[in-house]
């Protein structure tokens, strides 16, 4: 379990899901979690299974004193750049606090500042503080029930399975049948993208 560090005050976790991935948002949530909140599971989402996961989203909606989930997509993606489309996110899904936290902190190491609120980024800090843990499993399942959404549109990527990675498979597709819409073009889709003959 980890340990539960919150300072005095309102804290909010924020942490982002599918920074890596070619095709499809990159989703962000913030968590303000009471200060007696505990779970024997919760973890950084990466160390869960699919199935923990989804029995932890509705334990965390249900007892977050307050939560956001905000989704970036493509377009805007390839429009600022994916850190500062993860940076945004960041900034909405706070934006969407029903109460305004005293202090925020934040998974990894690049932020920019929120209003005028303190800040802390926390290296993995999915694996050490609950209520970012709280925010990487909203984002991470918010975003994979969006792809699971879109696979419908196009199957022939299996968005189900890889969730926009890019997997062997996802590549295969992507030479196969080109981009769509959901695939983020500033990103090297394809290995030999940049060896063109001249």
């Amino acid at each position: 379990m980890l340990a539960l560090q919150l300072l005095d005050g309102l804290e909010a976790g924020t942490d982002e899901a599918g920074r890596g991935c070619l095709a499809g948002p990159v989703t962000a949530a913030a968590v303000i979690l009471p200060k007696d909140f505990s779970n024997e599971i919760l973890n950084d989402s990466k160390q869960l299974s699919e199935k923990k996961r989804e029995i932890l989203r509705p334990v965390i909606e249900l007892e977050a004193l307050t939560f956001g989930v905000a989704h970036i997509y493509p377009v805007e993606i390839d429009k600022i750049n994916i850190l500062n489309a993860s940076i945004l996110g960041m900034h909405q899904a706070i934006a969407k606090l029903s109460t305004v936290p005293e202090h925020i902190i934040v998974d990894g190491n690049k932020f920019k500042p929120y209003k005028d609120i303190p800040y802390q980024t926390i290296i993995k800090g999915d694996g050490k503080y609950l209520n970012i843990a709280a925010a990487s499993v909203l984002a991470k399942t918010y975003r994979d029930a969006y792809m699971e959404k879109i696979h419908e549109e196009f199957p022939m990527y299996n968005w189900k399975k890889n969730k926009g990675y890019p997997t062997v498979e996802h590549r295969e597709a992507i030479k196969k049948y080109g981009t769509t819409k959901y695939h983020r073009m500033s990103f090297r889709l394809l290995p030999e993208q940049y060896s063109l003959d001249l």
